[in-house]
């Protein structure tokens, strides 16, 4: 049954707390996203009411109506495990309608789309969310080779297969190294994607005469993330020293507009006790929550991404010179390192990506933010997400 559990008095102060923040409202934009807040307490289950005092105790009559809503949104998303490809994949899933799936990147989790799928789901959608191969609650096979883009896209394909055998088409959407699995799905598997929203890393073509590390290293020298991943334990090695917590912080919080570089042996290029100040998107408890699960899982699943870009490009030798044939829509922020490499804004403004992407409907740069940009703006990538979604 779904109704307001009346039961305990932190319930009642939270109704009131809700009808005295209304009415402090001024503005009518505020008033009703305060009204929307209201109406999804309203909704609430009973357990779920209960799993939220049992979680706070005392403290959970200190919450407000907005934490209240985020706190409680997150206990009703829902987890399994599925069995893909060969691994057992954990995915996070809300909401009935047309499925949505959402592609995390590094180092992140499903997690990063707590926002969006508590959004979209309440908009008549269908949000999954995946740990993705060698992530989270996501087996992470040993083999560093069994992590190339048609492995994964393997993985996406029988997870759709799964969870949304009625659905000829589903929307995507990507962020990071999920992006650029979304733009390998799309390219392989077209079939399966109604529609596209892509964030960061924009889909770039084959290049039958040049090696991915081999053009970084060119470019950037060895000390440059990517270089620095790819001999097997060494990053790890220098992870472990520093910190899983630390090591998550210094990546969350990167918003130099340029490439990242890791010095062997420097870690982040200062001190490991130099403080780091979280941007208000950022909470410890969000911190937290990431790395209990790289404590437990590790960064060489995640790494191994990287460790292939070779062998991908290699393996999708039969797919040279083909577009991108699912509309599109293209989301970057202007801090973002992505959007500040050599020659990237030309190529997304003058041509290039359209030339590869013949649908792409829009190009949207944010300003003044950064790398993480569904977690840092979670309120416009959701809109940019529900408007693209609802033309088809």
């Amino acid at each position: 049954m779904i109704r307001p559990f009346n039961g305990t008095p932190s319930c009642d102060r939270w109704f009131t707390q809700l009808v005295k923040g209304e009415k402090r409202k001024k503005k009518k934009k505020k008033k009703r996203a305060f009204n929307g807040v209201r109406a999804f307490v309203s909704s609430l289950t009973e357990d779920c009411f209960k799993a939220i005092h049992a979680k706070f105790h005392r403290r959970a009559s200190l919450l407000s109506p907005y934490k209240l809503y985020t706190v409680a949104a997150m206990e009703e998303i829902q987890h399994r495990t599925v069995t893909v490809n060969g691994i057992n994949m954990h995915v996070a899933e809300k909401g009935t309608g047309p499925v949505i799936l959402f592609l995390h990147g590094f180092p992140e989790l499903w997690y990063s789309w707590r926002h969006q799928i508590t959004a979209l789901s309440s908009l008549g959608y269908r949000a999954v969310a995946p740990d993705l191969r060698g992530y989270g609650d996501t087996d992470a096979p040993e083999d560093p080779n069994s992590y190339t883009s048609l492995h994964v896209v393997g993985d996406l394909v029988a997870l759709l297969d799964s969870v949304a055998p009625d659905q000829e088409k589903v929307f995507v959407v990507g962020h990071d190294w999920g992006a650029m699995m979304a733009w390998n799905l799309c390219l392989f598997r077209p079939d399966r994607v109604r529609a596209l929203v892509n964030m960061s890393a924009v889909f770039t073509p084959r290049n039958p005469k040049s090696k991915p590390l081999q053009t970084f290293r060119a470019v950037y020298g060895d000390d440059y993330y990517i270089c620095r991943f790819q001999e097997p334990g060494e990053i790890e090695a220098e992870f472990a020293q520093i910190g899983t917590e630390r090591v998550l912080k210094e990546f969350l919080t990167y918003r130099t507009p340029g490439p990242l570089y890791l010095p062997k042996g420097k870690g982040f290029g200062h001190p490991v006790d130099t403080p780091i100040s979280l941007p208000a998107w950022l909470s410890e408890e969000d911190v937290k929550y990431y790395a209990s699960k790289y404590e437990k899982k590790g960064f060489t699943g995640p790494v191994n991404y990287y460790r292939n870009l070779d062998l991908s490009r290699e393996l999708t030798a039969p797919w040279t010179g083909d577009q991108i044939k699912v509309p599109v829509k293209f989301l970057v922020g202007d801090q973002d390192l992505t959007y500040n490499a050599p020659g990237a804004k030309d190529y997304i403004h003058k041509g290039g990506l359209k030339k590869y992407v013949p649908l792409l409907e829009e190009v949207v740069v944010m300003e003044g933010v950064a790398h993480f940009i569904n977690e840092e703006k979670p309120e416009e990538i959701n809109k940019h997400i529900y408007d693209f979604f609802q033309k088809f």
